[in-house]
């Protein structure tokens, strides 16, 4: 792992990501405090797994990274949107998200849950509009189908359902597993297989890239539940304990702690392997693998 190069390449990809976000919410012609509250919850940065997802698996492939940066704005306006509504207090009631105080706190629940409408609604219009010649129509048409199934009933909309109601019932690992692989997996696939499809891979390679993202999607949310419970309130920039606090089923609370690290290295351990029999430049996948395992924020 030649962590100088990752370093350079996640803080370069995420500087650009930063920036674009930000240019793409000014572009739109909507009332001021509408975009200022979309803004806002962009500003809040992040890790930008999802986006460094797209232009890895980009590298991977030896195309140019910026063929996918409409893509990875997509993604992260739709993870955004997912914060915003879950920190009200319909759902998980948090005030604090990334360190500062959540989206309704600051602009009102109303315009919060407007502002997390129109993360997502734009989402899409930046995956048909204004992409980098070369992208087909065909390809534009799978990025919709992709992402749109894994953000939605099926996927991300459906996992934090499953969430809610699984809230203070015993729950089997198989469920479990389900809630995560659909809460926080499907969005870290769609990101893997946007950069597949922008790539040109092929069947068999996207299948393969699938599997790769289901793992790491499950060590993403094992991670989390982790932090949860060693983690530091100043690096994860919410109270450490809400989990628990929100009666939430979490992998230490079925597994034990120690259950839970030993899952987390065996999903990891599965998702390198994968990745291993992928003709293609590993490396900064390898590294964004690593930094899920060992992330501390």
């Amino acid at each position: 792992m030649n962590t100088a190069s990752f370093d350079l390449f996640m803080e370069q990809q995420k500087q650009k990501v930063d920036r674009a976000l930000l240019e793409e919410v000014d572009r739109i012609k909507a009332p001021q405090v509408l975009k200022d509250a979309m803004s806002y919850s962009l500003k809040a940065g992040g890790k930008r797994i999802r986006p460094l997802l797209v232009f890895a698996v980009l590298d991977a492939f030896g195309k140019e990274l910026e063929y996918g940066m409409k893509a990875a704005c997509a993604i992260e306006m739709i993870h955004t949107y997912s914060l915003i509504h879950d920190d009200l207090p319909s759902m998980d009631n948090d005030v604090m998200r990334r360190g500062k105080p959540t989206n309704h706190i600051v602009y009102g629940e109303a315009t919060a849950i407007l502002a997390g409408d129109a993360l997502l609604t734009h989402s899409f219009t930046l995956l048909t509009e204004n992409m980098p010649k070369g992208i087909t129509a065909e390809q534009k048409l799978e990025l919709v189908s992709v992402i749109s199934s894994c953000a939605g009933a099926g996927g991300m909309v459906g996992g934090q359902t499953a969430d809610m109601e699984a809230e203070g019932k015993a729950i089997s690992l198989a469920e479990l597993e389900y809630i995560h692989e659909h809460k926080t997996g499907r969005l870290l696939s769609a990101s893997v297989l946007a950069g597949a499809i922008l790539a040109g891979a092929t069947k068999e390679e996207k299948a393969a890239l699938k599997d790769f993202s289901h793992h790491l999607g499950l060590a993403f949310q094992i991670r989390d539940d982790i932090l949860d419970i060693e983690g530091s309130e100043e690096e994860i920039g919410k109270p450490v304990g809400s989990d628990v606090a929100n009666h939430k089923n979490t992998y230490p609370a079925l597994l034990t702690l120690d259950g839970a690290k030993a899952k987390l290295q065996e999903e990891i351990s599965v998702a390198l392997s994968v990745l291993k029999e992928l003709n293609m430049e590993r490396g900064f996948l390898y590294d964004i693998t690593k930094l899920v395992a060992f992330r501390t924020k």
